[in-house]
Parts: structure tokens; sequence; C-alpha cells
């Protein structure tokens, strides 16, 4: 079972937009999915 999710509304610098949007459009994987797993890694590496 896949685990819930929540809505959030942020504001992103229109250079962070495109460039998460072409990050992951190269791994194959939507806008959110990407900025989902970029913040688990960072989340991740920041317990060290």
């Amino acid at each position: 079972m896949k685990p819930l999710k929540n809505k959030v509304s942020i504001t992103l610098d229109t250079e962070v937009i495109e460039r998460i949007k072409k990050l992951a459009e190269n791994d194959d994987r939507s806008f959110s999915q990407y900025i989902n797993l970029i913040l688990k890694e960072y989340l991740k590496n920041s317990n060290k």
C-alpha cells in the first residue's frame, strides 16, 4: 500500500523550477516526484 501524501503549495524561483523540470524529464519522473526524491535524499543526508 502506498504511503499517504499531502498536497502543499510552495513558491520557487523560476530558474529552480526550470532546472528541476529538466532533471525530472531526464529521469522520466514528474516534477512532483522529482521534488519528493530530492527532499527525501536531502533529509536522509542531513541526519548524518
